[in-house]
């Protein structure tokens, strides 16, 4: 099998999430070209439609007029926020600014995804939280007069970060976040471009507020999380490249790519460029001759979601790849550390099970063997790619799953095959 061609695949998924929020807090039209309509996208639109904005269906070409930071108003039901965690944790932080109570629903999946670590940062600056059970959804939260904040993270989350960010913007409080490590940086990026003062210094973020924020045109880049996939399959080909077109080149959000050019395969970028203050690049990739490597925990930030991906073309890598400090894998939308293990021992690859990741042996037999995905679109789209090798004989128990964040995946996968 060869790859070929070039392909663009749809919006950053984590920068649609924030460019929804961040419109619909400012004050004037703002229009987004390339947003992702997905599932987990749709879930933020729709909570933020029930706390009074006014937006249109997700297209490639929107127009959202905010309703400025103190514009929101009280739901007349519960927020439901499908899917997604990302969507619970930003809008945690923005409802908990404003002066009335919400209460977020999940599906079953998010519903077991950990909540607190967000929730006790929000609680910390006055904000009032409620969980029905446990740690996860659902839970209420009564927002209003915050306090000032200085948030040590137990660790690096984009999430946690952007949570206290837009709490403390809508509040009209100073914050201040200190990471271990430096996890993405969209929330501080967008809310920069759009005239809120934000300071970085090694691994803090401090925000000063400000009565207002503009509305600001911008493109969302490429998804680098969904090229990755895409960029896999051009590694593990027998020939040819493949150039994605216009994908999001953050430092902290290609850790994957620079994986993949230690394993062996060829990964250049094209040209790059700034788009609304986002790093854009079209990245080549062709295949090499894989070798194991070994993600040790500073690694893993800049490529969590990638991580069933590596796993899976260690599958095909001479020798032991290693995977360390990755613990966070288990509280995603499924514990993706065991369902990724169980998964590739299925098909007859060695795996050693760790708290905090796996070691995978790689082996030239035959991929053969059904996947369990659990629901879960990353899995879906991991084993995906080594289901599209000419000698596996992989099935896929939920192909559907990847509509959380990429509809249009088995298209694009079948269209960069050159037989």
């Amino acid at each position: 099998m060869r790859v070929g061609g070039r392909l663009r695949v749809p919006g950053d998924k984590s920068i649609s999430h924030r460019a929804l929020i961040c419109a619909s807090l400012a004050e004037g039209a703002s229009r987004i070209a390339g947003i992702l309509d997905s599932a987990d996208v749709r879930s933020t639109a729709g909570v933020l439609r029930e706390v009074g904005v006014h937006l249109p269906p997700l297209t490639g070409a929107m127009e959202v007029r905010g309703v400025g930071l103190r514009g929101l108003r009280a739901p007349a039901r519960a927020l439901d926020c499908g899917n997604s965690g990302t969507t619970a944790r930003l809008m945690s932080g923005v409802l908990a600014g404003s002066s009335f109570p919400s209460r977020l629903i999940g599906d079953q999946s998010l519903s077991r995804r950990p909540m607190r670590r967000v929730t006790r940062a929000l609680e910390a600056m006055g904000a009032r939280v409620a969980f029905d059970h446990g740690d996860g959804l659902p839970l209420e939260i009564t927002g209003g007069t915050l306090r000032p904040i200085v948030w040590d993270s137990e660790a690096a989350s984009a999430q946690v970060k952007g949570a206290i960010l837009l709490a403390a913007l809508v509040a009209g409080v100073a914050a201040e976040v200190r990471e271990p490590a430096r996890s993405r940086t969209h929330t501080e990026r967008m809310l920069a471009a759009r005239g809120v003062p934000i300071a970085v210094e090694g691994m803090t973020v401090r925000l000063t507020p400000v009565p207002r924020i503009a509305a600001l045109d911008m493109a969302v880049p490429g998804d680098p999380s969904s090229a990755a996939y895409f960029a896999a399959l051009a590694a593990l080909a027998g020939g040819g490249e493949l150039t994605l077109e216009g994908v999001g080149a953050d430092e902290t959000r290609t850790g994957f790519f620079r994986a993949l050019s230690r394993m062996g395969a060829q990964v250049a970028a094209e040209r790059s460029w700034l788009e609304g203050g986002e790093a854009v690049a079209d990245v080549r990739v062709a295949p090499g001759t894989l070798r194991a490597i070994e993600v040790a925990p500073p690694d893993v930030p800049s490529m969590i979601d990638e991580l069933p991906l590596v796993a899976c073309l260690a599958a095909r890598a001479p020798g032991r790849t290693t995977i360390a400090g990755a613990a966070e894998l288990r509280v995603k939308e499924s514990d993706r550390i065991a369902a990724v293990a169980a998964n590739l021992r299925a098909l007859g690859v060695p795996v050693e099970e760790r708290p905090d990741g796996m070691s995978i042996t790689g082996t030239t037999h035959p991929l053969r063997g059904r996947v369990v995905t659990h629901g879960d679109h990353r899995l879906a789209m991991a084993f995906g790619v080594l289901a599209a090798l000419p000698d596996s004989g992989i099935e896929i128990d939920d192909r559907d799953c990847v509509a959380v964040s990429y509809p249009g995946f088995w298209n694009d996968l079948a269209s960069v095959r050159v037989h």
